[in-house]
């Protein structure tokens, strides 16, 4: 029986999916803030945490959970990514033996209930526009910056095509020059190090993005998802100065013309059904040409592409 030696490899702990609600009370007119909130600390002076069971540098996860929730009390919320920078450079300083963290969140929007056309003080409905994400990465000295959004569905319903590909003895699907096109957009940007650097309005920076990108879906006409989505990515990039790359993941949700011959029934391009699984799934990157590469931005994100 031959010796067997092992050793520690890459490792971070911390809480996740901290639900917080923030209300701000300071007029009658109340605003809220919905988050989910996951806190990952690293650094090498945790090994002894998993090798020997010493805990005496393991800042407990329900202590990381406390700091969010009295930090929303004491600063506020005002965007994702301003209070998940907040938070990292708490947990990096007050505790100097890690080495980097990363902080993710998940914003879960409200609208304001109308009451007789008026949109109401402090009542709300659930948004359905896609749910914002933000991601902030402390690596040493260095700071990134991620923002985005998940679920976001779209569909138009002309405007595109699919054909010119390859076919064998094994293909059946028809070419076609007008199809519905819908996807459910997940896209990660990642700001500039500078523009971090300089300041940046989260909120209004986010929503301009976010407007190229579904303007671009919308105007563009279609010969291939690859294209929509390289096409988006462009459209943000050129638009905004202060984005290096952009990664997205965009499943194609297939709407298939319903056969109706046998009912005697003809189907201009109306009648479809919609297949939720398999589906063809595009992923994707556009990079700002010149700018350098940033492993560490994307380093203990889960991965879409």
């Amino acid at each position: 029986m031959t010796d067997t030696t092992v050793h520690l490899g890459a490792n971070q702990y911390g809480k996740a999916e901290v639900r917080l609600v923030r209300v701000t009370r300071d007029t009658e007119r109340h605003e809220i803030e919905d988050l989910t909130i996951t806190t990952q600390l690293r650094g090498a002076a945790l090994a002894d945490s998993y090798t020997d069971g010493d805990n005496a540098k393991v800042v407990a996860t329900d202590t990381q959970k406390n700091t969010v929730y009295a930090f929303a009390r004491e600063h506020g919320v005002h965007s994702p990514e301003e209070f998940l920078l907040r938070l990292g450079r708490h947990f990096t300083t007050a505790f100097d033996w890690y080495d980097g963290a990363t902080l993710s969140a998940e914003q879960h929007a409200w609208s304001r209930i109308p009451v007789d056309g008026t949109p109401h003080d402090h009542a709300f409905v659930r948004s359905g526009g896609g749910t914002r994400t933000a991601v902030v990465q402390f690596d040493g000295d260095d700071v990134h910056v991620l923002a985005g959004v998940t679920d976001l569905t779209v569909l138009k319903s002309t405007g595109s095509e699919f054909h010119g590909f390859p076919r064998d003895r094994y293909t059946t699907l028809g070419e076609t020059d007008d199809r519905i096109l819908a996807t459910s957009v997940t896209a990660r940007w990642r700001y500039l190090p500078e523009a971090v650097e300089a300041g940046i309005d989260w909120n209004a920076l986010h929503a301009s993005v976010l407007e190229r990108m579904l303007a671009t879906f919308a105007d563009l006409h279609s010969l291939a998802l690859q294209q929509t989505l390289f096409a988006m990515g462009r459209a943000a990039i050129e638009a905004h100065p202060e984005l290096a790359e952009v990664r997205f993941s965009m499943p194609n949700k297939h709407h298939f013309l319903v056969d109706l011959a046998p009912f005697g029934l003809d189907n201009p391009n109306e009648v479809f059904f919609a297949a939720d699984r398999p589906y063809g799934l595009i992923s994707g990157t556009v990079v700002r040409d010149g700018i350098a590469e940033a492993p560490a931005a994307w380093a203990t994100v889960p991965a879409f592409v």
